[in-house]
């Protein structure tokens, strides 16, 4: 448990979480961050990673485009996580999803035979752009048209038409205000940079995980990350959404990691500090159990640990 002397409430505003207030800027926490005299995170004996999955205002609930129910809460538990294992959370490496308007994801790409973009949410399959139910209008044709038939050969996500969320450049894609806090507040007290990761700025697919797209004919992978992720000792596993890109960003690191148990033994979702989009509750729970069952991760509460 922590013995800050800065009290959590000092650093986070419960009442601030998932609010469009006016931008606050963390101008006080290096100066209160300062008076922590903790040690330096370079001389932890054990590294602790905490990975946090898109933890932005889009997906926050009453002030984001694609907000998604308990993210708000999520922030609370998460943060006081963070606070009450200030001193043992080596890095913090934050994912941004971050996109442009024209993504193939987004309805202005697709038009119908009367000319209307389809409605968020809206699922378009192979069949239907093969038959002309949808139409991509923006860049080259046959690389949308190649984009979802290769979706449904590999065996992914059909295609969703999200709502506009997380463009670059905008409030939305920022990280939620007091969530950046407590971020910044572990940075200053512990001199170890925050890590932030940006994903989803290909046009041509979603990119639901941190480490590669759901379909990228060039074969991206962010190997940067998944070599920082070895170095550390213990991962905790946070953010939104517990049915798309947590357990995306999750399973993409299993698999690469899938024959070195000792790398995910390490590994651990804070199921306290991740919720799922609405009506994918089901999917959610049913990812989180396979991780179990096939590469033996843990789930737990953020709560019941205390890192040490």
């Amino acid at each position: 448990m922590s013995q800050l002397r800065t009290k959590y409430e000092e650093i986070v505003d419960v009442s601030k979480i998932a609010t469009r207030g006016e931008d606050e800027q963390p101008s006080d926490i290096a100066y209160k961050a300062s008076a922590e005299n903790l040690k330096p995170s370079m001389d932890d004996g054990k590294k602790v990673l905490l990975l946090t999955i898109d933890m932005q205002n889009d997906f926050m609930p009453g002030i984001g485009s694609l907000g998604v129910p308990g993210a708000k809460e999520d922030v609370q538990r998460l943060t006081r996580f963070i606070y009450n294992n200030m001193g043992h959370i080596t890095q913090i490496m934050c994912s941004l999803d971050t996109h442009h308007l024209a993504q193939i994801f987004h309805p202005c790409w697709w038009i119908d035979e009367h000319g209307d973009h389809p409605t968020p949410f809206t699922i378009i399959s192979y069949d239907d752009v093969k038959n002309g139910v949808w139409k991509p209008v923006y860049g080259n044709p046959k690389r949308s048209v190649e984009y979802v038939k290769a979706l449904e050969a590999g065996g992914k996500q059909q295609l969703c038409i999200w709502p506009y969320h997380c463009l670059k450049g905008t409030n939305g894609a920022a990280l939620e205000n007091q969530f950046a806090r407590m971020v910044y507040f572990h940075e200053a007290a512990r001199a170890s940079q925050a890590r932030l990761i940006v994903k989803g700025e290909d046009i041509y697919s979603e990119m639901y995980g941190i480490i590669k797209a759901e379909y990228d004919p060039n074969g991206f992978v962010n190997t940067p990350v998944l070599n920082a992720i070895e170095d550390f000792d213990e991962i905790y596993v946070a953010g939104e959404a517990a049915s798309h890109c947590l357990p995306a960003s999750v399973e993409q690191i299993l698999e690469h990691y899938s024959n070195r148990p000792e790398v995910l033994a390490r590994i651990f979702i804070l199921e306290d500090c991740t919720s799922p989009v609405a009506t994918f509750e089901q999917y959610a729970k049913d990812k989180f159990e396979s991780f179990k069952q096939q590469y033996g991760i843990q789930v737990v509460k953020s709560t019941d640990v205390v890192l040490a």
